[in-house]
């Protein structure tokens, strides 16, 4: 099987040929929970993973037991983000920008939380970027454990298992064998698509809030102009 794409953070194959199962785990949690590992390649790394448990490459658990795994380990991604947004509370909209943290990424998954409610934890499963902030966001905002805990396990279990099996049966046909390099960076390219529209979308609803809150005052001047009495 060829390589992936050479950039470590891109190479799904070398990260779980290197540690396993185990790796896989370690790798979903800190993208689910851990606010500065956004950019690790969750979608891809379950892609790949059920790839290679078809072809009997690296993973040799049965499907069902790495998919629970996969599960479980996102579950407690998302429990640990969720206690940190809690703990730090609106701080973390205050924080200055870094190398591993946007403002921008923040205030969208914020927006998109105020949008969906609790189903952006589900919708954020399939959105890169927004799978890291939306515990967070969900704690910072005290949202019910109760609630978050039944739709954190509700998009934990359709992440992992879609993608894997999505994985497993397309690994299954030699195209897909013969083209794992090209595929999986397709699905990187394509997971990113969501977050783009939606930041168009944000970016417009912005853009025509500035421009209502400008008419109404523009508005007022040019009847205060009228109104003046003629000397």
């Amino acid at each position: 099987m060829q390589n992936l794409a050479s950039s470590p953070l891109l190479d799904a194959e070398a990260l779980i040929s290197g540690f396993g199962l185990l790796g896989i785990m370690a790798t979903v949690f800190a993208e689910s929970g851990l606010i500065v590992c956004f950019f690790l390649p969750g979608d891809s790394l379950l892609f790949t993973a059920g790839l290679l448990v078809a072809n009997d490459q690296f993973l040799h658990q049965p499907l069902w037991l790495v998919m629970l795994a996969i599960a479980a380990a996102a579950v407690l991604g998302d429990q640990f983000g969720y206690a940190f947004g809690r703990k730090v509370g609106g701080a973390l909209f205050r924080r200055p920008n870094s190398r591993f943290f946007k403002q921008e990424n923040a205030e969208r998954a914020q927006q998109f939380m105020l949008k969906h409610g609790p189903k952006a934890l589900v919708m954020a499963r399939f959105i890169p970027v927004f799978r890291t902030f939306i515990p967070i966001t969900a704690g910072i905002g005290r949202m019910s454990y109760r609630t978050f805990f039944l739709f954190n396990v509700i998009g934990a279990v359709l992440w992992s298992v879609t993608l894997t099996l999505v994985g497993y049966y397309l690994g299954q046909v030699a195209f897909v064998r013969d083209n794992i390099e090209a595929i999986v960076i397709g699905i990187v390219l394509i997971s990113g698509i969501p977050i783009i529209v939606e930041g168009i979308k944000m970016r417009r609803r912005a853009r025509n809030a500035q421009t209502a809150d400008h008419a109404p005052s523009t508005a007022s001047a040019a009847t205060l102009e009228t109104e003046q009495p003629r000397i």
